[in-house]
Order: structure tokens, then sequence, then C-alpha cells
């Protein structure tokens, strides 16, 4: 029911009013007794939130309803409303098409596992208490909550004397309510030109996720202006990515590394999932700091934030995370936050360029054998190599390099990652994995190739992809 980031799919088939309904009751009877709800631009969203609404009042909780508004913005007011918990209705940079729901607790952070299993056990078993009608619970309307994340982003950021005066920012806000850090920007005396800025329910300015592809008009406008960088959300701000003043797609790994380079201290730790790269390990070790890996997913980034000394975490998808501010992905803060290290230490290009990176290798295999595939691969990997990370999908550690093979937690895909200190050495590792997920339904696979070396080597045969795309990162 909850992968990574909650409950995901197509309307009308994953995602119903009758499952948002039941969301709403089955928080309500596990007790929060005050919920605030709010929702992305898309054009589903309307019925779905009025379904929480009508759920959580059912069985005698409050809504409060706050409309339009960034995941970042709901998460981070949950207190405010003196709330118990939040519902966002969003599928954040899926496709239109498909919506989802997503659930926070007091704390800025997304439910926990535990709290996860008790709203899906109540789910499954259809477990509600509705109560009588003089019970029921009101639906109250949420103050400004957009502006008080704007104030709280501008009491956040110092950007360096005067220099924000000078900045110039294109901001990509994907249709999205986005639109707030376009806002915060200005307020912090940046100038400021938009891109999809108006609220589109069909998302049909960009598809949603910020990728360098799809990002494609921010990156011309950006390098034909005389912008300092340009930055591009995606459907509910959750995330952020980079365009630097040539126009350059910065990757989420490069971005990561800078924002631990500039927000790490001699002794502290960065929290990121197990398919960061190893440029992040060499940028935070040049300021004495370290990186600590989790599980993928932005709700395990924040729960490794709860421990001392861990300052910061992001993710290579674009989620980034400072806990002295919040327990949730902040986009506006993100973008707050890049003009602040671009204020202070000059040009983006610049700064990029000052970050070693290694030949990287993604691809995502289509599958509706997600479990399947990932079995068969994980007893193969467990024969074939010392060094087997199986926290969250398999990572595989060898000389010069790595690999990792995880199963999507919101899409019917595999995903495979490799990265080396070489070129060569990359693409033999990526190669072998896909091939692994590929053949993985063939269980003489292995017999018929005759097994693999504790070293890792490079095999060969036919390919059969299923809408693989592949990035290449690195000299």
């Amino acid at each position: 029911m909850f992968g990574t980031s909650g409950i995901r799919g197509e309307v009308g088939k994953q995602v119903t009013a009758q499952l948002a309904f039941d969301v709403g009751r089955a928080l309500a009877s596990e007790g929060y007794d005050k919920v605030l709800v709010g929702r992305d631009a898309r054009e589903s969203g309307t019925v779905l939130a009025d379904a929480v609404s009508a759920g959580l009042r059912d069985c005698g909780a409050d809504a409060v309803r706050a409309g339009v508004v960034t995941t970042p913005t709901l998460a981070r007011s949950v207190w405010q409303v003196d709330g118990d918990a939040g519902v966002m209705v969003t599928a954040s940079h899926n496709p239109p098409k498909d919506n989802g729901l997503k659930l926070w607790d007091i704390t800025s952070q997304a439910f926990d596992g535990q709290k996860r299993v008790s709203v899906a056990d109540r789910l499954e078993n259809q477990d509600f208490e509705s109560v009588r009608s003089q019970e029921l619970g009101e639906e109250i309307p949420a103050p400004d909550l957009a502006e008080n994340h704007r104030n709280a982003l501008t009491a956040a950021i110092d950007l360096d004397g005067d220099s924000g005066d000078d900045l110039s920012v294109v901001v990509d806000a994907g249709n999205s309510p986005g639109i707030l850090t376009a806002d915060v920007l200005r307020d912090l005396g940046c100038s400021v030109t938009t891109l999809n800025g108006e609220f589109d329910g069909r998302l049909s300015g960009r598809p949603s996720e910020p990728t360098a592809e799809n990002c494609r008009g921010l990156r011309a406008i950006v390098a034909e202006s005389d912008a300092d960088f340009g930055v591009a959300h995606d459907g509910d701000a959750d995330r952020m990515m980079a365009v630097t003043e040539s126009g350059e797609f910065v990757s989420g790994d490069v971005l990561l590394a800078l924002f631990g380079r500039r927000y790490a201290e001699e002794g502290t730790k960065v929290a990121a999932p197990l398919n960061t790269s190893l440029a992040v390990d060499d940028a935070l070790r040049s300021v004495g700091a370290s990186l600590t890996r989790t599980k993928v997913g932005d709700g395990y980034v924040a729960e490794r934030l709860q421990d001392s000394g861990v300052v910061f975490g992001g993710e290579p998808s674009g989620a980034w995370i400072w806990p002295d501010e919040a327990f949730c992905p902040d986009g506006p803060l993100a973008a707050c936050r890049l003009a602040e290290i671009v204020s202070e230490r000059g040009s983006l290009d610049d700064l990029v360029a000052d970050i070693e990176t290694y030949p990287t290798k993604r691809t995502s295999v289509r599958t509706d054998e997600k479990r399947e595939r990932m079995q068969m691969v994980a007893e193969t990997l467990r024969e074939e190599y010392d060094d087997v990370d199986t926290r969250d999908g398999i990572r595989v550690e060898v000389d010069g390099g790595w690999f990792l093979v995880r199963a999507s937690g919101t899409q019917p895909l595999v995903r495979v990652t490799a990265e080396a200190e070489t070129d060569e050495r990359a693409t033999e590792l990526f190669d072998r994995a896909v091939e692994l997920v590929e053949r993985a339904d063939d269980p003489n696979y292995n017999r018929q190739e005759g097994g693999r070396q504790k070293d890792g080597g490079q095999t060969s045969g036919s390919r059969d992809r299923m809408g693989i795309s592949t990035s290449v990162n690195g000299p």
C-alpha cells in the first residue's frame, strides 16, 4: 500500500476517492483528531482532498483545509494549526494521470514505518470507527500557510552582504505551487524570472519530474540570459534541481556534494541513500565530514537526521532536508540555500567544475514482476560477491566501484545504478547488473553462463531491454 513516497498510482485505478475517504477514516480511527489536508495543482486533487476530509469527519476528526500548497508547506505547518497529522494529496513528480497521498506527523517528518503499518492495517481490514451524527468532525479553513512558509524561509536565508541584490534567477515552477520560490527569492532581493508559473492541473508546461531532458526550456532561457542560475521544481515542490549560468543541468549527486560541503562541518555527517555517488564522499572528506548511507526514500533520510551529528540530508533525485528547519524535503528552501552558496562563492559553473565526479550509469528496467526478479538477482549476487548490502535492494561493492539493483517503490521498474573510477569499469558493472535483471526470469541463466567470478568480471550475451534509458555522468 505505502511505497517509499506514500500511496501513489493512477487515478481511478490504484488511487480512488474511496481510497482517499478510507485513509481519512483510518487516520481518525488511529486517534488523529485534527488533520491538515492539502493538495498540489492536479485536477484530480480536488475530489481526493474532499474525500480525505469526508473520511476524517466521518470518524470524528476535524479536517483543516489548506487548499493548493507545496508539500513542504503542508509538512511544516501541521504544528502551526495545532494538528496531529497532515495529508498531502500529490503524486509529486509523476505524470498528471497519477495522484497519491502522503502522510506527515507533527514534527514535519513523513510517517515512519510503524505509523504507516497501522494505517495500512486499518485500510486492509476496513477497520474504521465511524461516529454518530452529533460527533462528526468539522471542516476548518487553514490560515495562509504559504505566507508563513515564505516568511520562515526569508528569515532563514542570509545572502552574502548586498550580493543578493545582484543575483538573477530563473524559477521553473512546473505549473506547481512551487512558484512560492520566486516570491521568496524576490523577498531576498534577487531578480527573478518565472517559467511555467501558472497553476495547471494538467501540468502542461513540461513533464513534472525536473530532469535534464524535461528542463530543456529552463536550460535554454538561463543560457541565453544574464541569469546566475536556474531552478526547477516538480509537481509539489518537494524536489529542486538546478541549472548553471551556461545552461548546464547540475546532477543530483553534484548538488548533494555542493550542499554537503557548504553546510557540513568537521566531525559532522550528511545522510544520503545507497545510490549516492562517491563524489559526495570526496566532497565531504574535504571539509572533515562524512556520509552516512540510508535506504532510498526521503523518509529514511529524514529518520537518519534524528541521529546526533547528522546536519543535512538529501537524495540525488532532488530532495534536500535541513533538520534545523524541518524534516521534510523543501524545494523552495533548497533553491534559497543555493542562492546563498552562489552569493558567497560565485559562479555555479565554477562550483560544479570543482566537484570531481565519477563515471556513473543509471537505467530502469520495466517489469510487472519486481519482487520475483529481485529475489533471483539477490540469490545470484550473494553467490558471486563478498561485499553485498541488502538494506534496500542489492548494493555490491567491488574494487574500483559499486552497483545497486533496486525495485522502485512507486513504479513497475527495477532501477540499476553503477559507478566506478573508470568508464570501462562502470560499463562492466552496469552491463552485468542490467543483464541479471533482464534475465532473472530464467532460473537456468547462471548455469547456462557457466557461473561468475567473485571479482565481478564482464559478461556477454544477448539483450532484451524493456524501456531503458541510460545517463552517464563524469568525465
